[in-house]
């Protein structure tokens, strides 16, 4: 499956005006719901490690390290890292925030925090998350696709 199309940036429209709401809900509308999506409607399994209204927590298929969690945005709205911090600030923190208390109960409180944006970048799911890494990480280690 495609990711849906990202949406153009236009200095002249304000965030959140109509025009760029009805575009996100008809984007939203014509895709097939993500991998997240899909965990949160409780379709697809997953070993859920913290969940709110706001965010679900979980372990990846294939961990990349000792520690290795993925914090989701429940929303489906913000593909990239960019697009949820110029459309939800609160809930970029809430993410952040998130994998501090994560970090600190299933490591030692010193975490990685990766954010892939694009296809290049290694992003296979178009749905903002928070990879949270931790065990013993050396400087440099999981730079190298």
């Amino acid at each position: 499956m495609e990711p849906a199309a990202p949406l153009e940036a236009n200095p002249e429209r304000e965030p959140g005006r109509a025009s760029d709401i009805a575009r996100r809900i008809v984007l939203m509308e014509t895709r097939e719901p993500s991998v997240f999506e899909r965990i949160v409607a409780r379709e697809l399994p997953a070993t859920i490690v913290f969940e709110n209204e706001r965010l679900i927590a979980l372990h990846p298929l294939e961990p990349l390290a000792p520690v290795h969690l993925l914090v989701v945005p429940k929303t489906a709205e913000y593909a990239t890292v960019a697009e949820l911090a110029a459309g939800d600030p609160e809930l970029l923190a809430e993410v952040v925030a998130t994998a501090q208390t994560l970090a600190e109960s299933h490591a030692d409180g010193h975490f990685r925090l990766v954010f892939n944006s694009g296809e290049n970048a290694g992003q296979t799911v178009f749905h903002v998350h928070a990879h949270v890494l931790a065990g013993g990480l050396a400087e440099g280690s999981l730079a190298h696709g």
